[in-house]
């Protein structure tokens, strides 16, 4: 008898050791799959489409989709209803017409920091030395409308440094404005500090010290009506993560509260 239970015993052995040897599939990108579109501001253009990348990569069944533009254009897209999962905002102040209309799935929240810098072509030709070089005859510049968060921004400095300035052009994202300096259409351009940084092959950057009274706070939020939930706050998580904020930090984004 006891050899009898000493086999059984044995075999059960094996049977277990056998169903242990077999492990669990396991779910690809820990479960965060599907299509997750990101509307951004132009300016996390760089920054975001390389941690988009990396998040995709990080999770194979996820694919990022990006919308950049100027920040005012895309609340008042979101509000309208356009389709999105998740928004990252250049301003407190835009991102609260999104949460004011009841689009923001929870409190937005803040991943950086940038400030404004005076992008002028390479060698700085015009010789701006400051703000109150824009304002000389004969300077062309090129600034965001100020509904935009960079056009906001370049009024509150231009206005901490009693510069008055009538600029050639205004345009609807920081892209815009610094399209015209590369393209030789402006002597200077006020934009982020990140977006010349991008550009430094082709422009310099004159820093400012107004700048600091117009610092913009970028907050991101995981949308109301978001059709990926699931992978929208794994992507805000992956911007608020060490990879994410590194990936920041090498763009020239300032960390929250700096």
């Amino acid at each position: 008898m006891t050899a009898r239970w000493g086999s059984l015993a044995a075999a059960l052995v094996l049977v277990l050791a056998g169903c242990a040897e077999t492990p669990r599939p396991a779910a690809p990108g820990d479960g965060v799959r599907g299509p997750v579109t990101v509307f951004a501001a132009a300016s996390l253009t760089e920054t975001f489409t390389r941690l988009g990348k990396e998040f995709e990569a990080d999770h194979p069944g996820a694919t990022v989709t990006f919308s950049f533009a100027g920040s005012s254009a895309l609340a008042t897209q979101i509000n309208q209803g356009a389709p999105a999962d998740v928004f990252a905002a250049a301003s407190p102040a835009t991102m609260a017409t999104v949460a004011a209309a009841g689009n923001a799935d929870g409190a937005p929240t803040t991943f950086a920091r940038n400030q404004l810098v005076v992008a002028v072509p390479k060698g700085n030709p015009g010789r701006v030395g400051g703000l109150a070089d824009l304002a000389r005859p004969g300077v062309k510049v090129a600034l965001c409308a100020e509904q935009v968060p960079c056009g906001a921004a370049a009024r509150t400095a231009l206005d901490a440094a009693g510069v008055s300035l009538t600029p050639v052009t205004l345009e609807q994202d920081v892209r815009g404005a610094l399209a015209k300096v590369r393209l030789g259409e402006v002597d200077a351009a006020l934009v982020y500090r990140t977006d010349a940084t991008a550009a430094a092959s082709e422009v310099d950057a004159v820093e400012f010290p107004e700048s600091a009274r117009a610092v913009n706070d970028y907050p991101v939020v995981v949308l109301r009506h978001a059709g990926n939930r699931a992978a929208a706050r794994a992507f805000v998580a992956y911007v608020l993560s060490d990879r994410g904020r590194a990936a920041l930090t090498a763009a020239g984004f300032q960390a929250p509260g700096s």
